[in-house]
């Protein structure tokens, strides 16, 4: 029972499929390009920004120099890539191009997901906007916001996915999906509250930044993650997938293990 149609011509997904890509790119650009403008100017040999008074800048401290302008359009795109990844995600679950969602919890933790993508997101840009040099509580609050917004936001999407997989164990992409998004969450998390402990210790300051820039730079991963799951509405017509083929596919697999099963004994 194929879930896609080949009649229907693949690049018709492209355009949505480049929205997490994109904003993968950007925001691993502007890491990059503020880490190597950092190294150029000459790295842990002295403090160079106004906000720095540790061996390694943090992203902030760059941010709020020269590359400012870059930080914010940086961190603005990727929020508003971030944050239609997810809604676009829920649309295509909607219209039966990607695998639905079969009871009502798996809608609600979409709907709490995207809300603390809403957070995570507004935290991200205004962070960057009100920056380390000139506004150091409201800098250190939205970066809170966003790190609560986008893990909350990362924890219901790994749950709603959860959820979705034991509905239909049968399809490989979706626990592909489920563990890679389980693995890379868990990975940032983790680093996340270390980096939270680091970050109000005198001894521990440039430690905080060293996991910084790694939290910064594995958050590209999270986003190419989308790529993938958007990916799986290729060839898929719109309305192909509801909650009654599905249920039919669900049955027909069941059936066919067990009638497997039957035949070895």
């Amino acid at each position: 029972m194929p879930l896609t149609n080949s009649n229907e011509n693949p690049r018709t997904h492209w355009w949505y499929v480049w929205i997490p890509l994109f904003g993968a790119f950007i925001w691993f650009g502007t890491i990059l390009s503020m880490l190597i403008t950092w190294l150029a100017q000459g790295g842990t040999s002295r403090p160079r920004y106004s906000s720095q008074d540790q061996s390694i800048a943090y992203i902030s401290d760059v941010g709020a120099d020269i590359l400012k302008p870059l930080f914010v359009v940086g961190c603005s795109i990727t929020a508003v890539a971030f944050f239609l990844s997810l809604v676009i995600e829920r649309y295509l679950r909607h219209s039966g191009r990607l695998i639905p969602t079969m009871r009502r919890r798996e809608k609600f933790f979409n709907v709490l997901a995207v809300l603390g993508a809403v957070v995570g997101g507004a935290g991200l840009i205004f962070l960057s906007i009100f920056d380390t040099k000139r506004h150091m509580k409201l800098h250190r609050g939205f970066l809170l916001m966003f790190m609560v917004g986008v893990a909350l936001s990362a924890i219901f999407t790994c749950i709603e996915y959860r959820w979705i997989s034991k509905d239909f164990f049968y399809l490989r992409q979706l626990r592909i999906a489920y563990i890679a998004k389980a693995i890379i969450v868990t990975i940032l998390v983790a680093l996340a509250i270390a980096f939270a402990a680091a970050l109000f210790s005198q001894k521990g300051k440039d430690a905080g930044a060293v996991l910084e820039w790694t939290i910064s730079l594995g958050f590209t991963f999270y986003l190419l993650t989308f790529y993938y799951d958007l990916r799986q509405a290729k060839g898929v017509q719109k309305g192909q997938l509801n909650r009654q083929t599905m249920q039919n596919q669900r049955r027909w697999m069941l059936m066919r293990e067990r009638f497997g099963r039957s035949r070895t004994r």
